[in-house]
């Protein structure tokens, strides 16, 4: 068996079987998607016709003569078995399966399976699935995600890439990324995990030069003792974040109907993420906030956070939390003091956190930002824009002073619509900007995490 998959992300040839001509089908959706990014060779297989959108048909897989790297399948779940075959004897390198119907549904497609397992150890060839989405890839155009781009959104490129047992996990994180312009190098859904799984994607994105983080939506892990060995390979290069669903009984129970995977005991993946380095968060939102956080910011070098606001309640918030979740909010050394009380108006409360008050002004935010973190590993800033003073420029001066020190800044902008309106041009910036103290600091959390 091949244990190199990069032929899955770096093709020159697809075979899409059960193509077809009818808009609004799912295959006719992914043959679209595929002729739109994919610059390599594309072959339609569907004995039915001999051709589709200005492609020539093939009746099988082995009728095509040139060489195949993967085929996807959407077909029957009764007709898997053998097309995987013909396309095993096409020579074909790798398959995704997109087809459902198996262990998610009980012995009799837990049986199929174990058919398609026996074939994967006798012909060598490499299988996503089934019960998947498949990959998107935004560097080589590969894209079996089944939905059309009016319903999901296709991220740009960016150093993060999501590996999720879960389909639908998978395309509402894509998704949201996309709206919110974080780019994305590959996404992976496995499905019922019948080959390809969780620790050869690990592997493979170890040494990915597009992948830059990592992003984890974990049912269950088929091999524990590799799972560890690959997350903490891929760890120790770059950041790997993940959520852990089927916690407790009702959860696992879903898990088994969904994608056949039979959950585990929480204690025991807990204590493997930290032994492989892994940075567990907890839900769809904490997943959310990661991948946005590491997607624009490096990781700090330590746990000293400066807190610089406009509004001292606020502060106060975010100092108080800092404190809960194991952050130093240390005072702000002597010498600072000295040289801000000097450049800043008197009325200014400098400490940590430092209170710029409803009085200031762009300039003031970047002089005390600059002043204040040299002492630090990370800031949070509070920006409430109600204060005059503030305009569009102090998002640039922000991001001036966190590149100018090398050192990671959060933004924390409670708000409505005039707020929300800002908190797109910090992400422009590649600030992250979170609404909540709480939310915010978990951020920074994120960033310090020295598993």
């Amino acid at each position: 068996m091949q244990k190199n998959i990069n032929f899955f992300f770096n093709p020159q040839s697809i075979a899409l079987i059960g193509a077809s001509p009818t808009p609004g089908k799912l295959s006719n959706v992914l043959l679209q998607s595929l002729k739109k990014r994919f610059k390599g060779n594309i072959y339609p297989v569907n004995p039915k016709y001999k051709s589709i959108d200005n492609l020539k048909c093939y009746a099988a897989a082995n009728e095509i003569k040139e060489k195949i790297d993967i085929a996807v399948l959407i077909v029957p779940s009764n007709l898997v078995l053998q097309t995987l075959n013909d396309t095993a004897n096409a020579g074909a390198k790798g398959a995704v399966v997109i087809s459902a119907g198996f262990k998610e549904t009980g012995n009799s497609g837990a049986s199929q399976e174990e058919e398609i397992k026996k074939l994967v150890n006798k012909t060598g060839m490499r299988v996503i699935g089934p019960n998947c989405m498949g990959l998107y890839d935004s560097f080589s155009g590969v894209d079996t995600f089944f939905i059309s781009e009016d319903r999901l959104q296709r991220p740009e490129k960016g150093g993060l890439s999501i590996i999720s047992q879960s389909g639908s996990f998978a395309v509402s994180i894509m998704d949201t990324l996309a709206m919110e312009g974080i780019g994305i190098a590959r996404v992976v859904n496995y499905g019922n995990r019948v080959d390809v799984g969780e620790n050869d994607l690990l592997d493979f994105f170890a040494g990915d030069e597009n992948t830059k983080i990592v992003a984890l939506y974990i049912e269950a892990v088929e091999d524990g003792k590799r799972f560890i060995e690959t997350a903490k390979k891929c760890s120790s290069k770059k950041p790997v974040i993940a959520i852990k669903v089927g916690k407790f009984d009702a959860g696992a129970k879903a898990a088994k109907s969904h994608t056949g995977a039979i959950a585990g005991r929480y204690e025991i993946y807990k204590a493997a993420f930290k032994k492989a380095g892994i940075i567990e968060v907890s839900g769809y939102n904490g997943l959310l906030d990661a991948c946005r956080v590491f997607s624009m910011q490096e990781k700090a070098n330590g746990k000293k956070v400066f807190i610089l606001t406009d509004g001292g309640g606020v502060g106060v918030s975010l100092t108080d939390s800092c404190i809960e979740m194991g952050l130093d909010a240390a005072p702000l050394p002597e010498e600072a003091k000295t040289e801000l009380s000097k450049k800043l108006p008197a009325f200014c409360s400098i400490a940590n956190p430092l209170d710029l008050t409803g009085s200031v002004t762009d300039n003031e935010y970047k002089i005390a930002l600059e002043q204040g973190l040299k002492h630090y590993d990370i800031a949070i800033v509070a920006a409430l824009w109600g204060p005059p003073g503030l305009t569009d420029n102090l998002v640039s001066y922000i991001k001036d002073v966190s590149e100018k020190l090398k050192k990671p800044v959060i933004i924390c902008s409670p708000g409505g619509r005039f707020t929300q309106d800002k908190k797109r041009l910090f992400e422009s910036k590649g600030l992250p900007v979170f609404l909540t103290p709480e939310d915010a600091v978990k951020a920074a959390v994120l960033l310090t995490d020295k598993m």
